[in-house]
């Protein structure tokens, strides 16, 4: 499910990937509990065969000879979907899926910047609705409270941080920067390298966060992305590349060690947020700290009214910001 939309996924004959609508156009069973012969989706209740990629009716069993119906005029709705980075994406212009007048843009791709370079991915469930969850992940002050850890944070780590952000297209970026003097994970880096590091963090509409840390000719790129499946319920899904010492494990340590007990932390936040969440949906949002919250939000309703007029997006920053909090 995707959008609270049911999905059936799956791969042809030739290994591209697929995306239906999981509903059947005949009396709305599942297409999911059919057979699949790497071209058509069977329907398990009267047979109805589908295109997997563009849902088109080939054949129904119970047709006579001599029956008018062209079943080729059916569809079960599909959505355009490509693979990248180790994930499908599907395209979801509307929930019934019908077909596009145009084609989709092209799938987030990761930065990457060389040749050869290792890759790790993350995945946590988060029960809470797309908008709590986003803002969390750009919230810059929760981490000495809830990532204490002799490799991250403690509250003794509290200090001043000022960062400069600048718009971007359907976003804004923390400007490349020296990363945060009070974080172990980016000491070990300069140790490993011998470089002195800097790190750019970009948001992008509507649910991506990418990092770029650069040390010499190494470097990691990472995307995380907040993915709403039902209005109550996300996944997260965090993809990293990195060139740093291939040979030397050190950074698939830090991500698949580390990484899930980083994840783990925000989902039990998230998770007890959502009890104070049913008797208080509305959230103060305060000085530099919540500024990025804000403008997600500003971001959204701006993009919504583009659609609607027509026009372009008008940005809600006008020009490069410093925000000052402490962390």
């Amino acid at each position: 499910m995707l959008l609270d939309v049911p999905l059936v996924l799956g791969r042809d004959a030739t290994g591209k990937p697929f995306a239906l609508r999981d509903v059947c156009p005949h009396r709305a069973f599942p297409l999911s509990f059919g057979q699949f012969d790497g071209k058509t989706v069977e329907c398990a209740y009267h047979g109805w065969q589908f295109d997997a990629h563009t849902g088109q009716c080939r054949t129904i069993p119970s047709l006579t000879d001599d029956s008018k119906l062209k079943c080729d005029r059916i569809y079960a709705g599909s959505f355009p979907c490509e693979e990248r980075d180790g994930y499908v994406w599907a395209y979801m212009t509307n929930p019934e899926g019908r077909g596009l007048n145009e084609l989709p843009p092209p799938p987030p791709e990761l930065p990457t910047f060389s040749p050869a370079y290792k890759i790790a991915h993350l995945y946590a469930d988060l029960p809470c609705g797309v908008d709590q969850a986003i803002i969390g992940l750009m919230d810059p002050a929760h981490g000495p409270f809830v990532h204490q850890a002799w490799w991250w944070r403690t509250r003794r780590s509290i200090r001043a941080k000022e960062k400069r952000f600048e718009p971007i297209p359907n976003g804004f970026r923390m400007s490349p920067h020296a990363p945060s003097a009070n974080s172990a994970p980016y000491k070990i880096l300069k140790l490993l390298t011998g470089e002195p590091a800097t790190t750019m963090i970009d948001f992008v509409l509507p649910n991506q966060r990418f990092e770029q840390i650069r040390a010499g000719r190494y470097w990691l790129s990472s995307r995380t992305t907040v993915t709403p499946i039902r209005r109550d319920f996300c996944r997260l899904d965090f993809c990293a590349a990195w060139n740093i010492l291939p040979w030397f494990p050190i950074v698939s340590f830090i991500i698949n060690v580390f990484g899930p007990r980083f994840i783990r932390q925000d989902t039990e936040v998230i998770k007890k947020q959502a009890m104070g969440l049913q008797y208080e949906d509305r959230m103060m949002l305060i000085d530099d700290a919540d500024r990025q919250a804000r403008w997600y939000f500003e971001l959204k309703a701006a993009y919504q009214d583009s659609l609607r007029s027509g026009g372009p997006l008008r940005h809600p920053m006008h020009g490069p910001v410093t925000l000052r909090w402490r962390s």
